[in-house]
């Protein structure tokens, strides 16, 4: 008989809906049975598309024993980690703390109250070396409640007193200011770490250091620094030629498990593919690079076909599994490739994917790379597209197809800008679709009046948890970038709207931002620490990336406090990015369009004028960084156009751009041409 967990959207939560464990969802109900029974809460947090949390499900929870013993003696709650970010945030800094490590699955056995007092991360089923087992892990702490009760207790006193305690940030306060010492200063860090051979930073395993790619892009952008454009355009090759990005189709992986980006943990996540869509259209701004461009078209097919929901939003993954094994929808062997093409092809096909006899995976599979490109691109394209035939056939990972408000936006803002660069109507649309999903169902009143966001939806309907910052970050910033490109200033006001609900519910009281709403904190968690972090993680930090879409919006709208707003969003991220530019990526490359200005551009002219349209292209096609973008017919501006905008008349009768940098602005020009001179000056 199914557990609690079949009535949840979450599909994670509902991978464990026939499990014997009987699970509670995160909430009042579950500390209110933890208490009328006295016993301790097992927290159990991952997300649908991670492999050792489906590991230990199948070796754990699964188990009649093992999941009789757990309902005996805890309330155990399982959490997904990608709906309530909040919940994973202040677990696993305990888990952290405790542990000196962190991952997923998570396990913490916390009081009835949810002080956490014991942390893990995955325990196998038997003992492995000195890694104790799970049943092992479940007897010590129940006994443990049962007989030595104060210890337990203590414990959690002492890990909830760490908790409290806020973290003190690095570096002096002048280390956080934008200038140009703390941009030069991250540079040299991040320069120490860079891997010249293989591209990226640091060993193995490597993550797409999407934000940090995206500074260095706008770095260069601003000042000519060819260091940095090195840096990132050698490791956005890589990437793409490794096998982290999928070769037959398009899209990246998590990451890669080595060095030389050849063996990727192999589910791809929404999040990854918004940032690196958007990273490599910028590249390809710069460079004009045939790869970047490719790499574009083929992440942007990629997500409308994969990812995509009937309702117009984007899932949050696809797994890594199929059939119970890693990576066996993804790998080939030469015999495969035999099989698929005929024994010609398929020996020419091995050379160039480089599918070996001894393989680059396990059980002699190769996962498919392109180090090179070979003589004849059409005869490999062929082939690519009868593998991709073959390889419909095998069994499909599965999808996580939750829409994640924040992930969700910032593929509103890589498919409308993408689809505008590269004259793609169709992405431009997608993207808009998207943005009214959210709109729809994600954005709701307030008990106040302000624009509230819910973190994720389903099936059309929406979930429970309240939007975290990131999310309304990311949304802001998908809004913002969808009205630069289509002219439709509503968008702008949805954006103003949930930034200005970020500045009345989020601040810290001294120009910082909390992860969490104040009337919309959990208040197991808010006893515990409110969470705050200032950091990137594959994802733009909820901090940095408000600061951000508070620099766009005070551009378009002419407003001092909001461009105040982000600078003190700014400082605590900025000191930290200063040592650790790895973590700091998204605040650097807000830094670089401060610095820059940013540039705003107010294009005026009848939409279906093609003056008007050279002109905005030229606008959006220069690499300026953080450039700001309106569009609109002075002869029927509508209430929402951005100030931007306004008092901006066409120039002898003919569509006119209109250029501000710093508050100083350039005499209006009607074509494109020097448009595009005076935004690379």
């Amino acid at each position: 008989m199914p557990n609690r967990l079949a009535a949840s959207t979450s599909p994670y939560l509902q991978q464990h809906a026939d499990n014997p464990v009987d699970w509670w969802e995160w909430g009042d109900d579950a500390f209110a049975e933890a208490r009328r029974r006295d016993v301790p809460l097992l927290v159990s947090i991952g997300y649908a598309a991670c492999h050792w949390c489906h590991v230990m499900a199948h070796e754990s929870f699964e188990d009649p024993a093992t999941a009789a013993f757990m309902n005996e003696h805890f309330v155990c709650v399982k959490v997904d980690r990608e709906e309530r970010p909040d919940v994973d945030a202040v677990y696993m800094t305990a888990t952290q703390a405790m542990t000196g490590s962190g991952g997923w699955p998570m396990t913490v056995f916390t009081t009835p109250d949810g002080r956490p007092f014991y942390c893990g991360t995955y325990f196998p089923p038997r003992r492995v070396g000195q890694v104790p087992s799970f049943p092992e892990v479940l007897a010590a702490l129940a006994a443990a409640w049962t007989t030595r009760r104060d210890e337990v207790v203590g414990s959690a006193a002492s890990v909830a007193g760490v908790l409290a305690r806020r973290a003190p940030t690095e570096g002096s306060g002048a280390a956080g200011e934008v200038d140009e010492r703390v941009v030069a200063r991250a540079l040299g860090a991040l320069g120490a770490s860079f891997d010249e051979h293989h591209g990226g930073f640091g060993g193995a395993p490597k993550f797409p250091p999407s934000t940090t790619l995206e500074w260095l892009l706008r770095h260069h952008a601003r000042t000519g620094d060819a260091d940095a454009l090195t840096m990132a355009t050698r490791t956005l090759e890589a990437m793409a030629r490794g096998g982290m990005y999928d070769q037959l189709t398009g899209g990246f992986a998590r990451y890669a498990v080595d060095a030389t980006w050849t063996v990727p943990h192999f589910e791809k996540m929404l999040y990854d593919n918004a940032l690196l869509l958007r990273v490599y259209l910028h590249a390809w701004r710069l460079t004009g690079d045939p790869l970047h461009r490719r790499v574009v078209e083929e992440t942007a097919g990629w997500l409308l076909t994969e990812l995509r929901t009937p309702q117009g939003g984007f899932a949050s993954a696809l797994d890594a599994d199929s059939e119970g094994r890693e990576g066996t929808y993804y790998v080939w062997t030469p015999a495969q490739l035999r099989t698929a093409l005929g024994d010609d092809e398929g020996a020419w096909a091995a050379r160039a994917l480089g599918v070996t006899d001894t393989g680059t995976f396990e059980h002699g599979a190769s996962v498919l790379q392109r180090r090179s490109e070979p003589d004849d691109v059409a005869r490999l394209d062929a082939a690519r597209a009868r593998l991709r035939h073959a390889r419909a056939a095998r069994p499909r990972p599965a999808r996580d197809d939750k829409v994640v408000a924040a992930w969700n936006g910032l593929a509103v803002a890589a498919l409308a800008e993408a689809g505008a660069l590269l004259d793609r109507p169709d992405w431009v649309d997608a993207a808009r679709d998207c943005a009214r999903l959210l709109d729809d169902l994600h954005v709701r009143t307030g008990p106040d009046g302000s624009a509230r966001l819910l973190r994720t939806s389903r099936d059309g309907v929406a979930g429970a948890a309240a939007g975290v910052l990131e999310d309304y970050a990311d949304v802001a910033e998908g809004y913002l970038t969808l009205a630069a490109v289509t002219g439709e200033h509503v968008w702008t006001a949805r954006a103003q709207a949930l930034l200005t609900t970020v500045l009345g519910h989020f601040g810290d009281g001294d120009g910082g931002l909390y992860d969490t709403a104040d009337d919309e904190t959990d208040a197991v968690l808010g006893a515990l620490q409110r969470p705050q972090d200032p950091t990137d993680g594959p994802t733009p930090g909820g901090q940095p990336a408000a600061a951000g879409a508070l620099v766009a919006l005070a551009a378009a709208t002419g407003s001092v406090g909001l461009r105040e707003a982000a600078l003190a969003a700014l400082r605590v991220p900025l000191r930290v990015a200063a040592r650790h530019p790895s973590a700091g990526g998204w605040a650097l490359a807000t830094a670089e369009a401060l610095l820059d200005g940013p540039r705003e551009v107010g294009v005026v002219g009848a939409p279906d004028d093609p003056a008007t349209r050279a002109l905005h292209r030229a606008a959006l096609a220069a690499p300026a960084p953080g450039l700001v973008v309106a569009l609109g017919d002075p002869a029927h501006l509508d209430p929402d156009a951005p100030a931007l905008l306004r008092d901006r008349p066409l120039v002898d009768g003919r569509p006119a751009a209109y250029v501000c940098r710093g508050f100083v602005c350039e005499r209006p020009t009607s074509d494109a041409d020097a448009l595009a001179a005076q935004l690379r000056a």
